[in-house]
């Protein structure tokens, strides 16, 4: 299982917010590129971008800098945030270098596009799943949809997805931990056959661990972001690494 360092980009900072509110924000630094290379430094072999400003926009919007991480690096990249429609799509991965890009609004509102993105670019769109009790939030967490996650998820089940993100929208950023049903959700959308990475809440290295003996049961729990953990402290990145690892 992977532990992707999260970068989340406002303003060409290096930020957090707290459960999606662009009220609740914490810079943790001026230079994201060199952030980055922190954590690759460290150890990650991916790491998890976010543009919180195109999220917001509907469109790209700190691409300046994403591609300024990307030249910097020698790990891929994953980018969410405001990638609303194919010209996004082809910006990021062909122009500024992404690996691949991560589709929430659109997945749920446009899910035949959605498909037909997914058979254009085989392998490297993740779709985004961001839930608020269950129930799948969009336009950068702004609306709650009346569609639940399981729901979504069962739809592109034979895709040639990436992967699915999933984030527990009240856990995220709260510093308290990934709950229970979190867990349980996680293992529901591992069973559908699609690759899940994790996303929100991961808070102790004891959650690390919680995560790792559900992926050794479940393979398709391939991964977990982790964020402000990291940045506070909480967790040093080569403990979760090594959490991964052992048995």
């Amino acid at each position: 299982m992977q532990i992707l360092p999260a970068i989340d980009l406002r303003d060409g900072k290096c930020v957090r917010l707290r459960q999606g509110d662009y009220a609740q924000e914490t810079v943790f630094g001026d230079d994201p590129a060199a952030m980055a290379q922190r954590w690759v430094n460290q150890g990650a072999e991916r790491l998890h971008l976010v543009d919180l400003d195109g999220a917001k926009a509907g469109r790209p919007v700190n691409v300046d800098c994403i591609r300024q991480i990307v030249n910097t690096l020698g790990a891929p990249c994953q980018l969410g945030g405001g990638i609303r429609d194919e010209a996004g799509i082809r910006l990021m991965l062909e122009d500024v270098g992404i690996e691949r890009v991560i589709v929430g609004t659109q997945a749920l509102k446009q899910p035949e596009w959605f498909e037909q993105m997914a058979a254009k670019f085989p392998g490297r769109l993740v779709l985004g799943i961001d839930a608020r009790n269950g129930m799948v939030a969009t336009e950068g967490w702004l609306e709650v949809s009346h569609t639940s996650a399981i729901e979504l998820a069962r739809r592109y089940v034979g895709l040639d997805l990436a992967a699915v993100v999933f984030t527990n929208i009240a856990n995220d950023g709260m510093m308290a931990g990934i709950d229970d049903g979190t867990f349980d959700d996680l293992v529901r959308l591992s069973e559908l056959g699609l690759r899940v990475i994790a996303s929100g809440g991961v808070t102790t290295i004891d959650d690390v661990r919680k995560l790792a003996a559900i992926s050794r049961e479940q393979p398709n729990l391939v991964g977990a972001i982790v964020g402000r953990a990291l940045y506070e402290g909480r967790i040093r990145l080569s403990d979760a690494l090594a959490a991964t690892r052992s048995e």
